[in-house]
């Protein structure tokens, strides 16, 4: 099997998810235990966004490759969430929510992918896509049409936006019934098209596909037996996958530009590569970096407005999940060596 990081670490990279299911399971029955947990969950979620942040303002070389779109996206995201928190708070909340959701399910095809690509198969992908979002859209509409589900997000206590959210909930459950039975069919079909081209294609020569693909599947049932425990696990596994997948790529994305080995580090490269060379090596400098401007959002969450708490959070989220779309990809060689993928992979 050709792994990412190795046999141990790759295992923690699909179980990632167990950690908050058991112990969300384990506090369910104390509403104030389940609503802290529930909260440290979501902080946790805050501190991986940041890093996204280092990755592009501290890569000159990087930067410049979409010099505009890193220039100019912090001004026009924020001027959409300052229109949109003036027109209503919980409609940009539902908005971050529903992208950070699609963000986290590419995070998990983009695990996949690497495994594909490790063995040699750059045509399975798509298919992989397709599967995981058939899945995540049953569980949606699995969730909206439960008359529990919003029992249980009131259990979370998440804020003052909980009323309204859940009023809609209520309102959209009669829809969800007809789009449960579209999603079963959905998800149905795709599965049977994905076994159909698996074992057309003599299945995949790196089985780690297959152990990933398996436990993202557990996820999702568990979410029918116990929607809250898989909600948080799902929130706090990508943040723990994010960080697995960080810390691990980073000396190999930047290397010492004063080893004479290093080929790829330059000049624009300095920054972090210096940064992840200090005494408090990579995980300090990731922990210090996310600790700092979490710090900053939890402090302006208690002493801000609801706007400017809003604002700075959204900001942040929105930046994450849309500049992991440009600094991520393996078709670019930089990042695909990272992962010791030949950049002309088939």
């Amino acid at each position: 099997m050709a792994w990412i990081h190795g046999p141990k670490l790759d295992a923690a990279l699909a179980l990632a998810w167990v950690p908050f299911a058991v112990a969300a399971v384990a506090v369910a029955g104390n509403a104030r235990h389940l609503q802290w947990f529930a909260a440290g969950v979501l902080l946790l979620s805050l501190a991986h966004q940041p890093i996204t942040l280092a990755m592009v303002y501290g890569d000159p070389q990087q930067f410049a490759m979409r010099r505009r779109i890193f220039t100019w996206t912090p001004l026009v995201l924020a001027t959409l969430v300052f229109v949109g928190l003036r027109i209503d708070f919980l409609l940009v909340a539902i908005i971050g929510g529903l992208w950070n959701t699609e963000h986290t399910l590419m995070q998990r095809y983009g695990i996949t992918r690497i495994y594909r690509r490790k063995g040699g198969d750059n045509q399975s992908g798509r298919l992989d896509l397709l599967l995981l979002a058939s899945w995540l859209l049953l569980i949606l509409a699995w969730a909206v049409a439960d008359p529990a589900t919003a029992a249980r997000i009131e259990a979370l206590g998440l804020g003052t936006a909980n009323e309204r959210s859940l009023e809609l909930l209520v309102d959209a459950r009669p829809y969800a019934v007809v789009l449960l039975v579209a999603a079963l069919g959905l998800a149905g079909a795709v599965g049977a098209r994905w076994i159909k081209h698996e074992r057309a294609t003599g299945f995949s020569a790196n089985p780690g596909v297959y152990r990933y693909l398996a436990a993202t599947a557990a996820l999702f049932v568990l979410a029918v037996v116990h929607p809250i425990a898989a909600l948080l696990a799902w929130v706090g596994s990508h943040a723990v996958e994010y960080f697995i997948i960080v810390v691990t790529n980073l000396d190999k994305r930047y290397p010492d530009p004063h080893a004479s080995s290093s080929t790829n580090a330059g000049a624009s490269q300095v920054f972090l590569a210096r940064a992840i060379r200090t005494p408090v090596g990579i995980v300090g400098f990731v922990a210090g970096f996310s600790g700092v401007l979490s710090a900053l959002v939890l402090f302006m969450q208690e002493h801000a407005s609801l706007n400017a708490y809003g604002m700075v959070f959204f900001c942040l989220g929105g930046l994450h999940i849309f500049y992991d779309g440009f600094i991520w990809k393996l078709r670019r060689p930089q990042v695909a060596e990272s992962f010791s993928i030949s950049a002309s992979a088939p």
